[in-house]
């Protein structure tokens, strides 16, 4: 297996991102947002970059705009882009408002994928948690996404329960607890 990097996002990777986009991979898993990242980032990239991750709101899939949580994002590397990884929370508690599904987001570009990069960078990412006092997070994922559902049970998650889809009617979200703690 080969191993795998979080890096912060920056200017430098930003043309593999770019690249990533381009061959229709989606960051956020419940709509494709490859299109409209596409033409922000070409429009001017530096600002793209600085607001994707540092804007003090967030649009949500209704176009409602909400506070951005506190987080950390990553995007995954192999010596290329693979994917993002993010852990957002708020400070003191395990609760997330409403408008947020589960502490940590991630997904795998289409041809990384199968390949145990999510797996390791779940595992890479939870020390940062237990950096900002979790001991364990909430991660969810569709009910009929078995690759995330292995991922989150191979770093020890737990199920506990589920969610409406907000998204796709008939569906749910998969609900986990994942220990921060080394194994």
């Amino acid at each position: 297996m080969t191993d795998i990097a979080l890096i912060r996002p920056s200017l430098d990777w930003l043309p593999a991102y770019e690249d990533a986009l381009a061959r229709g991979w989606s960051p956020n898993t419940d709509h494709d947002v490859s299109r409209e990242q596409l033409a922000q980032l070409r429009r001017d990239p530096e600002g793209f970059l600085h607001d994707l991750y540092n804007s003090p709101m967030i649009r949500l899939p209704d176009g409602r705009e909400v506070p951005r949580l506190p987080a950390h994002d990553f995007w995954i590397s192999d010596g290329t882009f693979c994917g993002r990884i993010g852990f957002r929370f708020q400070r003191g508690t395990e609760e997330l408002p409403p408008t947020a599904f589960g502490h940590i987001g991630y997904t795998v570009v289409p041809w990384k994928q199968r390949r145990g990069y999510a797996t390791q960078a779940l595992r890479l990412i939870l020390p940062v948690c237990r950096s900002e006092g979790f001991s364990r997070v909430l991660i969810t994922c569709d009910d009929d996404n078995e690759g995330s559902r292995k991922v989150i049970l191979a770093n020890g998650g737990v199920p506990a329960g589920t969610l409406p889809h907000a998204t796709r009617p008939g569906h749910v979200k998969l609900t986990f607890w994942v220990p921060t703690s080394e194994r």
